[in-house]
C-alpha cells in the first residue's frame, strides 16, 4: 500500500493533470516531462517567439534582477504591457512580440509559468497553448512521453489572486485538455490519470473552445484593458507546428522523431474524443 502522502502523484497513470507551480512541485520528481500550459498569455508569447527564431529565456520575476539576467544571456528583455515603447517593444503581450523587431533571445519574465518551468526537477520542460496543441500532442507521442514507463504531467498554470492563492482558469483547463485530447488520439499514450481525463473531456466536450476562452474572464479582462489581440492570438486553435521546449534554459523548437510514422500527420479542430481509458 502507497504512503499516504502520495494520494496526489496519480502513479498509476501515464498522463497526470495539475494545476500551477504548487502542483507542478509535488509531480514534478515522478515524471518525465512537464507541459506548462498558460494561455493568456505566457506559453502563447513562448509558442509566438520561438515560432519566429527567437531563443526564450523564461524568468521568474520581473523586477531589476530580469535586467541583470537579460545583460548576462546577451537577450533583450521584455517589458510588462503596458511598459512597451519603442526602445522597448516586447513583451508578454503576443501581439506586441508580433509587432516588434525580431530579436535571437529574449528573456520574458513571468512569476507564474516561469515559476512552473522552473519546478521541472530535471525533467523536460514543453510550453503548450490551444495554438500549438495538436504539435504538442505529436511531439509528445514521437518522443514516447506518457506511459507509465516515461509519464508525463500537463499543468494548467491558472491565475494567482490578490492574496496570492490559485484562480484555476477556464483558459487553462481549455489549453491543457486540448494538449492531453491530442495526445491521446495518438493512440501511443496512457492511461490518463481521472484529473487528466476531466481536463481532456472539458476541451473535447465544449462545442466552441475557442469561443469559450475568448469569452471568459480572463479574456475579457485583458480585452477590456485594450489586449483584445492577444486573446484573438491565444485562441488561433492549432494555427502553429512549432513545440518550444525548454533546452539549456531556453525554450527554443523540439526536433521531431525522424521516421516515426507520425511525422507529418496534422489535425486541425479539436479532437474528439477517444474510448474511455
Amino acid at each position: 500500500m502507497s504512503d499516504v502522502s502520495d494520494w496526489y502523484l496519480q502513479q498509476a497513470y501515464g498522463v497526470r493533470f495539475e494545476w500551477g507551480a504548487g502542483g507542478a512541485e509535488r509531480v514534478a520528481g515522478g515524471v518525465g516531462c512537464l507541459v506548462v500550459v498558460d494561455v493568456l498569455s505566457f506559453t502563447t508569447s513562448v509558442n509566438v517567439a520561438v515560432e519566429a527564431g527567437t531563443r526564450v529565456h523564461p524568468y521568474a520575476w520581473r523586477d531589476e534582477t530580469a535586467s541583470v539576467f537579460a545583460r548576462d544571456n546577451a537577450a533583450e528583455l521584455a517589458v510588462g504591457r503596458r511598459a512597451v515603447t519603442p526602445a522597448s517593444p516586447w513583451s508578454l503581450s503576443p501581439a506586441a512580440l508580433r509587432r516588434a523587431p525580431f530579436t535571437p533571445r529574449l528573456v520574458l519574465p513571468s512569476p507564474n509559468g516561469s515559476a512552473i518551468a522552473a519546478a521541472a526537477a530535471g525533467s523536460t520542460v514543453v510550453a503548450g497553448c490551444l495554438r500549438n496543441a495538436s504539435a504538442v500532442g505529436r511531439w509528445l507521442a514521437l518522443h514516447g512521453y506518457g506511459t507509465l514507463e516515461r509519464p508525463l504531467a500537463v499543468i494548467a498554470a491558472g491565475e494567482r489572486r490578490p492574496d496570492g492563492s490559485l484562480r484555476p482558469g477556464l483558459e487553462d483547463l481549455m489549453g491543457a485538455g486540448a494538449v492531453i485530447a491530442a495526445l491521446r488520439a495518438t493512440g501511443c499514450a496512457g492511461p490518463l490519470s481521472p484529473e487528466a481525463a476531466a481536463a481532456r473531456t472539458a476541451y473535447t466536450g465544449t462545442p466552441d473552445a475557442a469561443g469559450a476562452v475568448a469569452a471568459c474572464s480572463s479574456a475579457l479582462e485583458l480585452a477590456q484593458s485594450g489586449f483584445a489581440d492577444d486573446v484573438a492570438i491565444a485562441v488561433e486553435v492549432d494555427a502553429s507546428t512549432t513545440v518550444p521546449v525548454l533546452t539549456d534554459g531556453a525554450f527554443t523548437a523540439g526536433t521531431h522523431t525522424a521516421g516515426s510514422p507520425l511525422d507529418g500527420a496534422a489535425h486541425t479542430g479539436p479532437v474528439h474524443p477517444t474510448p474511455p481509458d
